[in-house]
């Protein structure tokens, strides 16, 4: 009998243009074929010297904006969203986004100004559209992103990262289970409004992680394969650390965890045994 063929899936390592060891990481993944896409963070001051490394890569990759409303500081005045040129943390940013205090107009002009800097580093649009700490699907956030995104005529052009997957899935991995269904919660109603829109979202979302720094990270990751969706994606945070990482991310240590079994044999035993295979799309 035939054994069924390899269900793609999409493995994305967030986070490019976080710091340089983050961003180094990734891009040796990407050229060792271990990826199949990477989000950019294009408010961060390193972003535009990193960019050409991504359109350098001999390999198809997708590439995403990584839309920061979180870390570091932002491209436009946005009093709702930073104190002192500051973004303000994510606590604050959902509390304010729930209580209808997030300025629509400084929304628009944020998220627009970051597509512009991923133009203006690619020199092309992105692909597909998530977000930092899965802000893009905070209340306020979520309908200026597709307003923006729309007004840019990109409707049907790039897809946009649905964080929520079904509560079935979820229970079946048995993994980071409050958090996976907290984001479920967050993000209800963000793949309908999508696809009224006229974006695509994935289906089947994984990869939620309590960022240890030791631990069967093999283990962790043969989980985010269980359950999958037919559009099913992964994301992931791999990277080298650095002084300016330990200051920014509570991803820290355990990101040289991820990129040590990420790029060896482990990943691809794993990924045979659940009878799945990295892809760069779902076709």
């Amino acid at each position: 009998m035939d054994m069924p063929a390899l269900k793609p899936f999409i493995l994305c390592a967030d986070d490019y243009a976080l710091t340089d060891g983050v961003s180094r990481g990734i891009l040796e993944l990407a050229a060792a074929g271990r990826l199949g896409a990477t989000s950019a963070m294009t408010n961060r001051p390193q972003w535009r010297r990193l960019a050409p490394a991504l359109g350098a890569l001999g390999r198809p990759l997708s590439v995403g904006l990584h839309l920061n409303l979180t870390l570091g500081e932002p491209l436009t005045r946005a009093p709702s969203l930073a104190a002192a040129g500051r973004f303000r943390p994510l606590g604050e940013i959902v509390r304010r986004a729930f209580a209808g205090r997030l300025v629509a107009a400084e929304l628009r002009a944020e998220i627009a100004a970051q597509l512009d800097a991923f133009g203006e580093g690619l020199g092309r649009m992105p692909d597909y559209v998530d977000g930092h700490q899965h802000v893009h699907v905070l209340p306020g956030v979520r309908e200026q992103l597709l307003a923006v995104l729309g007004g840019e005529g990109l409707a049907g052009r790039l897809w946009i990262r649905d964080p929520g997957d079904m509560p079935a899935a979820i229970l079946a991995r048995r993994h980071c289970t409050r958090k996976a269904l907290l984001l479920r919660l967050f993000a209800h109603g963000f793949a309908a409004a999508a696809r009224r829109s006229g974006f695509a979202t994935n289906a089947g979302f994984a990869g939620f992680s309590r960022f240890a720094a030791a631990g069967d990270y093999a283990g962790e990751f043969a989980t985010y394969l269980i359950a999958p969706g037919q559009r099913h994606l992964v994301m992931c945070h791999p990277g080298y650390v650095d002084d300016e990482l330990r200051g920014l991310d509570p991803a820290v240590e355990s990101r040289p965890r991820e990129l040590m079994f990420l790029v060896s044999r482990d990943l691809e035993e794993v990924c045979e045994a659940a009878r799945m295979r990295l892809a760069r799309d779902w076709h």
